[in-house]
């Protein structure tokens, strides 16, 4: 039995260890650090997992250390775990948007096993769609013991080269927002035409999601699903006629551009901090 322990108790380690316990991992071999009172209890009510109030306790003889804390405090947390880290040479799986691997290694070891995942908001719900890119110590067993943690939230995807994890960022880490902002969209603009705003607001969220269904659940390609639902001078097409003539697709590539260097920055960021 795995021990795995969690640093760091927000939103998407719950959902990860919600996940893990439906797959049938035990809760004795979970033990997480919080710092707040509050949020430790609530995690040890819910999931029976063991809690701390110190990371080092938490990750006493854990053979994976989930990183599930903001990139900003990645570097202060080296020195609580440094016990831990020596002894046990654990897995790290660090879940913190845009910390590099080589920035990993300086923080925690150059020899330690290390994986780097982009998860997004809709783990949350089990939904999610993760990135993963390991660095060179990490073996075969590892690789997939990392893979089956981050499945317990969603689908996952092995990212070779590193440098793509910015893009895997811009794509499904923002890519929710995107969604969300699409629905905004659509509802204001039913309701500006006198739909009932509850109505609008459902029917576009399910619109959303059947669609999202289709796409991912069929495997077919989204082109030949928008075909298919587009008749020939029909409405759709005179929808999909005003998007491009808008220049939709020029304006998500320039939002992916943005938010991709906009990743890079962050991590740059980091270095200069260090």
């Amino acid at each position: 039995m795995t021990r795995l322990a969690f640093i760091g108790g927000g939103n998407m380690a719950r959902s990860l260890i919600g996940g893990l316990l439906k797959t049938g991992v035990a809760a004795a071999s979970i033990s997480v650090a919080e710092p707040l009172a509050e949020a430790r209890h609530a995690l040890g009510r819910e999931f029976g997992v063991a809690c701390y109030a110190e990371n080092r306790l938490a990750a006493a003889e854990a053979e994976v250390i989930v990183l599930a804390v903001k990139p900003q405090i990645m570097p202060a947390i080296h020195a609580e775990l440094q016990d831990s880290l020596q002894q046990h040479r654990p897995l790290l799986i660090s879940i913190a948007a845009g910390v590099r691997l080589d920035q990993l290694e300086r923080w925690f070891g150059a020899s330690l096993p290390i994986v780097r995942c982009m998860p997004n908001t809709p783990a949350l719900i089990g939904a999610g769609a993760t990135g993963l890119c390991a660095n060179g110590r990490v073996s075969p067993p590892q690789k997939a013991l990392a893979q089956h943690i981050l499945d317990a939230a969603g689908i996952t995807r092995w990212i070779d080269d590193e440098a793509l994890m910015d893009t895997v960022t811009a794509l499904s880490g923002s890519g929710p927002a995107y969604f969300f902002a699409l629905v905004e969209a659509m509802e204001a603009a039913a309701v500006a035409q006198g739909l009932p705003r509850d109505s609008a607001r459902a029917l576009a969220a399910h619109t959303c999601l059947g669609a999202g269904r289709m796409l991912a659940e069929g495997g077919e390609d989204p082109a030949v699903l928008r075909q298919r639902v587009t008749s020939p001078n029909g409405t759709t097409q005179a929808a999909l006629e005003s998007f491009a003539a808008d220049g939709l697709a020029r304006m998500v590539a320039r939002a992916m551009a943005a938010a991709t260097e906009r990743g890079a920055a962050l991590a740059a960021a980091l270095d200069a901090s260090a």
